[in-house]
């Protein structure tokens, strides 16, 4: 792994920011390096506001999108909520659906079958809003390539409005109402919010209407906050207020349905840390292992006695899931090193029995350990589906846009796609992607870096200094927790591997007249550089909470020798 230090900002600047500020040089520098030079920029970041929302009906199409859903409401139409399985998918119908029951109408919500229907709108779902009688049919999350699909509910007499934030196709769907920051023809200011985001502006813009504010709606955020975590979006301009305010309700009433995911977690502060690795990937094994509508039924439970035992069947699904990971894993692996793909630029596996539910997240395994864009296919019926991942800096959608001629259909985003092809197509396709990563990708995207904010002494690391730190949050993409690089610091003789593989590293390292715990996962290898000598270390600053004892703690993210 690479490590790059970020180059310092001039010292002027971050002396005037300090000063005006008040805080020390080090967070001074951090600010600057996230483009932040002075007060009212510094308070804006540390003090999101309502006020920095956006106007909503900037978006394109959302002055229409409202007229329409207030004559459903007022003609008291029946209303069909279509969303994706995944966490912002199912966020967002979560979001939309528990704003539509405070109104008297008739509201269904629908998640596809990831197996029988795939991603995005079905016809099987729009069969089922005939059926039901729905005039109004919202797309959540998807939607926005559904070109065949929109004319085919307008020819049955349903309106369609897409609220979508993936790339549009060349065509955008005939749809009622297109909301859609990435549309070409939308000027809205910030076009990186999720799909549940998009949902939030629309109930935003229908609530201003009321004369509600934007204030009003917070306790919908902790979903908003959730999907963006779990989207990995970047936490920057709305997205930041967004999940600045999501976070709050976490921190004093989420909803139920989260707050069971949460379990033993909710003792203690929330951070987003959890939200990608406790709530995301639970609400995620619902729509992976059995049904999306599971994760509906939980994120939308009144009481936590029925969100806690909905919380437990979708936590076998979860322990299910990983399982499952890891034993296709395992053989995708070994798949790349039968197949001579090490010496490639691309990863490209298939296995007709894989499932298709954690397919994405094989991907991203693979990449840990060959570091390449990487492209995981099995088989859904007589097509073979896939998914995506990318590495850092490589334009993923872009690539697979030039294979288009070897694809049915595909979507996405930069760092994360799906994709379907016929049998017929793999080999083609194969090669097809292979040239383009080959001519496409640059060699400093090819090796692994670790991003590092700046140099530091380990004794500088005390408890307001984190406290300070802290107060950057929330951490996401875009702002990312500052990592911070100590040379030549000793261990105190204890450091040990860990955990049940003994794959982590416990170490505790001398800082002045101090030490301070250490904590690196998946680190247990660098045991004899710790034990051998002085090594160099990047870190985050983080808290440990053992036997109701809390304190600091580095969160090691690599090692090297002096």
């Amino acid at each position: 792994m690479r490590w790059l230090i970020q180059p310092k900002p001039k010292s002027e600047t971050v002396q005037s920011l300090a000063n005006a500020l008040a805080v020390p040089t080090v967070v001074a520098q951090l600010l600057v390096q996230r483009g932040i030079t002075n007060f009212d920029a510094a308070k804006q970041f540390f003090r999101p506001d309502w006020h920095h929302l956006h106007d909503p009906f900037l978006m394109k199409d959302m002055d229409v999108a409202v007229a329409r859903l207030q004559q459903a409401i007022d003609k008291k139409e029946t209303v069909m909520v279509f969303g994706d399985y995944d966490v912002d998918g199912t966020s967002a119908v979560t979001l939309l659906v528990h704003y539509l029951q405070s109104h008297p109408f008739n509201v269904i919500s629908y998640i596809p079958d990831r197996y029988a229907e795939g991603y995005g709108l079905s016809q099987q779902g729009i069969n089922k809003a005939v059926s039901e009688g729905v005039k109004l049919l919202f797309t959540l999350d998807c939607g926005i390539k559904a070109v065949d699909l929109i004319a085919y509910a307008n020819q049955k007499g349903i309106d369609v409005i897409v609220c979508d934030h993936h790339t549009p196709g060349e065509q955008l769907p005939a749809a009622h109402a297109v909301l859609d920051p990435k549309r070409p023809d939308c000027n809205y200011p910030f076009d990186g919010l999720c799909g549940c985001g998009v949902v939030f502006k629309l109930i935003q813009a229908h609530a201003s209407t009321l004369g509600i504010k934007a204030q009003e709606l917070q306790p919908y955020l902790d979903l908003v906050a959730t999907a963006s975590a779990a989207d990995i979006v970047p936490i920057l301009d709305e997205n930041r207020v967004l999940t600045y305010f999501g976070m709050q309700v976490y921190q004093q009433s989420p909803r139920p349905g989260l707050m069971a995911l949460l379990g033993e977690r909710k003792q203690r502060a929330v951070s987003v840390t959890d939200l990608v690795f406790r709530v995301a990937p639970r609400i995620n094994a619902a729509g992976r292992m059995k049904h999306g509508t599971y994760a509906v039924e939980l994120l939308l439970s009144d009481s936590i006695e029925e969100a806690t035992k909905r919380a437990e069947a979708i936590e076998v699904f979860n322990e299910d899931r990983k399982a499952l990971d890891r034993d296709i894993t395992e053989q995708a692996l070994a798949q790349i090193e039968e197949s001579g793909q090490t010496d490639k630029a691309s990863t490209v596996v298939y296995d007709p029995d894989w499932h298709k539910g954690v397919i994405g997240i094989v991907a991203s395994r693979l990449i840990e350990t060959h570091y390449k864009p990487t492209v995981v296919f099995t088989r859904s019926g007589d097509v073979l589906t896939a998914s995506a991942r990318s590495v850092r800096g490589f334009d993923l959608y872009a690539a697979l846009s030039a294979c288009q001629d070897h694809l049915i259909q595909f979507g996405g985003h930069k760092y994360a796609a799906g994709l379907t092809i016929r049998p017929e197509q793999y080999a083609g396709f194969c090669q097809r992607f292979e040239e383009v990563v080959s001519k496409r990708i640059q060699p400093e995207q090819q090796e692994r870096t670790l991003s590092i904010d700046m140099e530091i002494p380990i004794a500088e690391i005390t408890p307001k200094f984190y406290r300070i730190i802290n107060q950057m949050a929330p951490f996401g993409p875009g702002n990312m927790r500052p990592v911070f690089l100590s040379k030549g610091v000793a261990d105190r003789g204890y450091a040990k591997r860990v955990g049940s593989d003994e794959t982590h590293l416990k170490c505790s390292f001398v800082a002045g007249t101090q030490s301070i715990d250490a904590i690196g996962f998946g680190l247990g290898d660098a045991l004899e550089i710790v034990r051998s000598s002085t090594c160099d270390i990047a870190y985050v600053v983080d808290e440990n909470e053992w036997n109701g004892k809390t304190s600091l703690q580095l969160n090691l993210k690599g090692l090297q020798k002096q």
